[in-house]
């Protein structure tokens, strides 16, 4: 476990210090709530919600709200069709060109997962529909993006995860963005966990640093619906 310790504590340094060399100056952070509430064998409600800042804790940058029905295919390949509602605020310092945005997004989605020795494998394949209200215009566009994340138990109660995403537009430039993201996570309980992480977000004509809490609640709500 102490090993292990190290690696991240080393991966996450080396991270940093990289990310200061280009991009925004500020360690910005982002909130994050993700729920999967089973409600039959089969079918699962996602339920999530992130608040985003350009700094640490102030600065307003995004509010996400998403929710999608899951089915569940087996115990490692789940199918996804959601929604979500996105409000960005894209003025800060030097970005102040930017525009604010309300977004409406539809999304399809696939995950299948695999487990090698103790490294448990996700594999996250999205396509997102978005509709942008730029408040003097709209604009739809579409785009692909998959997601490779590793998780490593270090014992019954803390785990290591890491992930690497990127973001394909479907139009105009192909390379949207990319997050690199690494923390050490502790299950509270069954259905409750919790991490504390740095997210590198690559765009191609920025670097964003990112400290990132997150919470993940999973209720199995089965007994509820069936009484009903």
């Amino acid at each position: 476990m102490i090993r292990s310790l190290l690696v991240f504590i080393l991966l996450c340094s080396s991270f940093y210090i990289s990310a200061q060399e280009t991009g925004e100056n500020s360690l910005g952070s982002w909130h994050m709530y993700f729920g999967t509430n089973k409600v039959s064998d089969n079918w699962s409600i996602h339920t999530e919600a992130q608040l985003r800042y350009y700094e640490n804790g102030k600065n307003f940058n995004q509010l996400l709200l998403r929710t999608g029905l899951n089915y569940h295919i087996n115990s490692n390949a789940i199918a996804t069709l959601g929604y979500g509602h996105i409000t960005t605020d894209g003025t800060f310092e030097e970005f102040a060109d930017e525009e604010n945005s309300k977004e409406h997004r539809i999304f399809e989605q696939f995950i299948l997962k695999n487990k090698v020795g103790e490294f448990l494998f996700e594999h996250r394949y999205r396509l997102e529909q978005r509709f942008i209200d730029f408040g003097d215009r709209t604009d739809t566009q579409h785009r692909a993006r998959y997601r490779l994340q590793l998780t490593l138990p270090l014992t019954d109660i803390f785990f290591l995860n890491f992930y690497d995403e990127i973001f394909l537009n479907l139009q105009d430039d192909i390379f949207g963005q990319n997050r690199l993201y690494g923390a050490l996570g502790i299950n509270v309980t069954k259905n409750l966990s919790a991490q504390v992480g740095y997210m590198k977000n690559h765009f191609p004509n920025a670097n964003f640093d990112r400290l990132q809490i997150g919470v993940v609640y999973n209720p199995d709500l089965r007994a509820i619906f069936k009484k009903e």
